[in-house]
């Protein structure tokens, strides 16, 4: 984990964050293999889909030994094991769908991922850092980072639109990496009272943001509404503010109590998190208490991050203070291109939540072909809420109109 700065004249730097200079938050090169001790975990865990589409995934993960963590030694093989423990848990706890959910995550699986949870200071479940942040490979090592080149190392049900969902997320997470590049240009340009370098960061990250905006659109392009709403949704849905499994979690031999943990969401990810604290984007009440709560999600050096840019200069009071045009107009277009972006996912979300879900009650009593089977046939008790538990579009709709908050007054009128 990354210690805060001590020294508050030391300029600010994403070095101790381990934030990458080329790849942002993901994780560089992740780990392909485990050693081989681990050999069941990973036989099992690239046949997640297979095995639960045949029902078996249970029944093999109740015969897999139970492995020491022990020899787990780097953090690359921590993620790569959190990654498996958590795609097969994920399985095991869906396999029949929300009807027929387990009380209880057997000991053998429940213990070793407990524990590499524990060393990494992440939750045991499925989350953002998992499925998109650790969790990609290129065919051609010296190919381009982009939807061709790209595989997923384990997956879950639905095919090719589940390697294009987590795909495309991973491109908007490198789309923000010039962003995250520029934050402390900004940070340290306030603290030496430099205008014009804050200006030429900030016109880099608004750049960043409409990139990320573009790379979210190949979501329509390349992933079918009906699987996300029909297969894989359920699969990144987690045990807490969920009506299928009301009481949580027990895992065997870690604690007889269940526990409860939310699915995974886009709230998992540092990047807006940080945009937000920069920008001084405030996020009151209930939206606020679960973005605050997504941040147990991360891995703690990025959470951290978001903390330690929340301690920094107010940007919006520099920027008040300055009375510069082009340092008002560069902040303010990295506003309208946050608005944008939320915008914009307001509408993904509808044309892979709310339109399947409508469709969804109008079908289940109607003759269908497969597309409307598998709509049909998804989780009613996720209709209308995201796989992180929130009643999503009333959140997102929130945390949009909060965005607007942030215009500087002048620029208020203009952008409602």
């Amino acid at each position: 984990m990354a210690a805060a700065e001590t020294d508050s004249n030391a300029p600010f730097s994403l070095e101790r964050y381990y934030v990458s200079e080329e790849l942002g938050f993901i994780l560089p090169e992740p780990l392909e293999e485990l050693p081989p001790y681990y050999k069941p975990w990973m036989d099992i865990s690239l046949r997640v889909p297979e095995l639960v589409h045949s029902h078996m995934l249970r029944d093999h993960v109740n015969k897999m030994p139970l492995l020491s963590s022990s020899f787990l030694q780097k953090h690359r093989e921590l993620r790569l094991a959190h990654l498996t423990l958590s795609v097969m848990t994920m399985g095991y706890v869906w396999q029949e769908g929300e009807n027929d959910t387990v009380e209880m995550l057997p000991y053998n699986l429940a213990v070793p991922y407990w524990e590499v949870s524990q060393r990494l200071g992440l939750p045991p479940i499925l989350t953002h850092a998992d499925g998109v942040l650790a969790n990609w490979r290129k065919k051609d090592p010296k190919g381009p980072f982009d939807m061709e080149n790209l595989e997923l190392l384990v997956s879950l049900p639905g095919g090719e639109s589940v390697r294009c969902f987590f795909i495309v997320t991973l491109l908007v997470e490198l789309a923000a990496v010039p962003a995250l590049r520029s934050i402390p240009t900004v940070i340290n340009g306030i603290r030496g009272g430099d205008t014009q370098a804050v200006a030429r960061a900030l016109d880099n990250i608004g750049q960043s943001i409409q990139d990320m905006t573009d790379a979210l659109k190949l979501m329509q392009v390349y992933v079918e509404p009906s699987v996300f709403y029909g297969i894989l949704r359920i699969y990144l849905s987690g045990w807490k503010d969920n009506p299928s499994m009301p009481k949580g979690l027990i895992y065997e031999g870690v604690q007889t109590e269940p526990m409860e943990f939310s699915g995974g969401s886009a709230a998992q990810s540092s990047l807006l998190h940080c945009f937000d604290k920069l920008l001084g984007i405030q996020h009151e009440s209930n939206s606020g208490a679960f973005l605050t709560r997504m941040r147990n999600y991360m891995p703690p050096a990025h959470k951290q991050l978001i903390h330690d840019i929340s301690l920094q200069p107010s940007l919006r009071g520099f920027v008040q203070q300055q009375a510069d045009e082009r340092l008002n107009q560069t902040f303010h277009l990295c506003v309208k291109k946050l608005l944008a972006l939320r915008n914009y996912h307001i509408n993904v979300v509808s044309r892979f939540i709310t339109v399947p879900a409508a469709r969804a009650r109008q079908l289940r009593n109607q003759s269908q072909d497969l597309e409307e089977e598998m709509i049909s046939r998804a989780p009613t008790a996720l209709e209308e809420r995201g796989t992180g538990g929130s009643g999503i579009m009333t959140f997102l709709k929130t945390v949009r109109d909060q965005t607007k908050d942030a215009f500087l007054s002048e620029t208020n009128k203009i952008n409602e």
